[in-house]
């Protein structure tokens, strides 16, 4: 036996690095996220964390099978942060809104990861905290167990993916944001009316295409779910029928 096999995993994981940083998975994800989120673009691999961490690219592989592994981990960090301080209070529809709002600024936040944060599931303890206090909200509203699951799918996607765009336009450079921001004040509203009869119409509106949508689409969601929570049981042939 070799003397690296008598020593115990967790002590080989915990040995210092070059620069005499000790590893551990949350340094890992802390260097992650400032490589994600480097000036110049995503410049995130096993070989700058290594470079980051001051040590061989291979130790990664002691903490994390790969770098999607390490992403995903970076992503439920960024969960619980934006979870730090949320408390419910009386009332569902202003917890809901809580909630969202958490989200959408964390996704603007770090728009790098917007993507992933997005369309992958972490399996991590803070996306499951973050599941566990929606569905708990609409369960405290009064839906039942079934439309609670659904509503918060619906309500969370709905979330993620305007958080999403909203993050990849302000990732865009300042030339880039100018140009599609003029593209509705100037281009689309010079287009000629006899072929583009219905923009000829709104052409003096155009420009509200530039002005943020996700305040009127989470209350839009939230009046939803309000509705649907008090609509009246509707009468069947077997009696009544759920909400």
């Amino acid at each position: 036996m070799t003397a690296s096999a008598r020593i115990p995993a967790e002590r080989r994981r915990r040995r210092p690095t070059r620069n005499g940083t000790v590893l551990s998975a949350e340094g890992i994800t802390t260097a992650a996220l400032a490589l994600i989120e480097a000036p110049g673009g995503n410049a995130l691999t096993v070989r700058s964390l290594g470079v980051a961490l001051g040590c061989d690219p291979s130790a990664v592989y002691r903490y994390f099978a790969d770098t999607d592994a390490v992403l995903l981990a970076a992503a439920d960090r960024l969960i619980d942060d934006s979870l730090q301080g949320f408390v419910p209070g009386s009332s569902w529809q202003d917890d809901l809104r809580d909630f969202a709002l958490r989200l959408h600024r964390s996704m603007l936040t770090h728009p790098r990861l917007a993507a992933v944060r997005a369309c992958r599931v972490t399996a991590g303890p803070a996306e499951a905290r973050a599941v566990d206090t929606g569905i708990g909200i609409l369960l405290r509203a009064g839906f039942e167990p079934g439309q609670a699951v659904r509503h918060y799918r619906m309500f969370v996607d709905t979330v993620l993916a305007q958080a999403a765009v909203d993050a990849a336009v302000l990732d865009l450079d300042a030339q880039r944001r100018e140009q599609q921001d003029m593209a509705w004040s100037e281009y689309h509203a010079d287009l000629p009316a006899d072929a583009y009869p219905h923009l000829n119409a709104v052409r003096d509106h155009l420009s509200r295409m530039n002005e943020p949508t996700f305040p009127d689409i989470l209350e839009t969601m939230i009046d939803h779910f309000t509705t649907h929570l008090n609509r009246p049981l509707k009468a069947s042939a077997g009696g009544t029928s759920p909400r």
